[in-house]
């Protein structure tokens, strides 16, 4: 699998193992299963309240430390210098590391405010701050945000000393943010996009299911590597040892009249279809 390289110089693998509700008790065997099956990038947050089991199944795994890219977020709801650096602190200890490789701020907003009038401007300046201390201190190895609009980047990236390495937002076929994608990757910032199977239903879509036999992969392999062919790194969320090794089988290529005809399934015409090449392994590091 590829990586790509952040803006910081660091490699991060274009494919994560996500975590999103897995129950902690469950969490460790599915780490484990994920990382047997080659995953070596992990993805988790405080808010899913299962790092304590990630943290087992990266212990219990057998490689090395060194060897796993893992991926925690502080609560959307910390919205404080104090609250933030308490929290990573939290994460260390449940996840059992000396060191995270990269921590997000999950949302902008806390959930219950989500996309509402509220921005939160200063706030999240206040958190990155923590975020940028912990970054010094090598307690993480890169930072960055998650489901930041365009606007939340530039409150960052205009009043802080360390611009985001990485924007996680929602991106799968029939939901690609282009205006973000675009602004992110033309300053540097990695995009990774979270639920690619669009929580499922991607399987229920028939011009999905069959572009999928077309080229004879799952609907799943299909929307996983959509959102690699759009330079993002993909994190699929799967339980079963099957879909988890499934997941990983991605060795097609998706033509470009296809990617133009699967981003035309957005309920939005951004009227860019030939926006995509552009950006098609141009963050791609060996």
């Amino acid at each position: 699998m590829d990586n790509f390289k952040l803006s910081n110089g660091r490699s991060i693998p274009s494919l994560a193992y996500g975590t999103w509700l897995i129950p902690n008790k469950d969490a460790a065997n599915c780490v484990k299963m994920a990382l047997e099956a080659g995953y070596r990038h992990i993805d988790t947050a405080q808010a899913y309240q299962n790092e304590e089991g990630v943290g087992v199944g990266i212990k219990e795994s057998g490689l090395k430390r060194e060897e796993i890219y893992l991926t925690t977020k502080v609560l959307a709801e910390h919205k404080s210098y104090e609250k933030a650096k308490k929290s990573i602190d939290e994460s260390l200890k449940k996840l059992g590391v000396d060191y995270i490789d990269l921590i997000l701020i999950h949302c902008p907003q806390p959930w219950a405010l989500f996309r509402g009038k509220r921005r939160f401007f200063k706030e999240n300046i206040e958190v990155w701050k923590a975020l940028e201390e912990a970054y010094k201190d090598g307690k993480v190895k890169a930072i960055g945000v998650s489901n930041f609009l365009i606007d939340d980047l530039e409150n960052i990236m205009n009043n802080c000393e360390i611009k985001p390495m990485v924007n996680q937002i929602l991106c799968h076929i029939g939901n690609t943010p282009i205006d973000i994608i675009k602004f992110c990757q033309e300053n540097d910032i990695i995009v990774e996009s979270y639920s690619p199977i669009a929580h499922g239903a991607a399987l229920k879509n028939k011009a999905i299911v069959e572009m999928a036999k077309k080229y004879n992969v799952s609907v799943a392999q299909l929307c996983i590597k959509y959102t690699l062919e759009l330079d993002t790194i993909s994190i699929p969320k799967a339980s079963s040892k099957a879909h988890i090794e499934d997941n990983m089988k991605l060795d097609f290529e998706i033509s470009d009249d296809d990617m133009v005809e699967l981003i035309k399934l957005n309920e939005i015409d951004y009227g860019k279809d030939a926006f995509w090449p552009v950006f098609r392994k141009k963050n791609k590091a060996k």
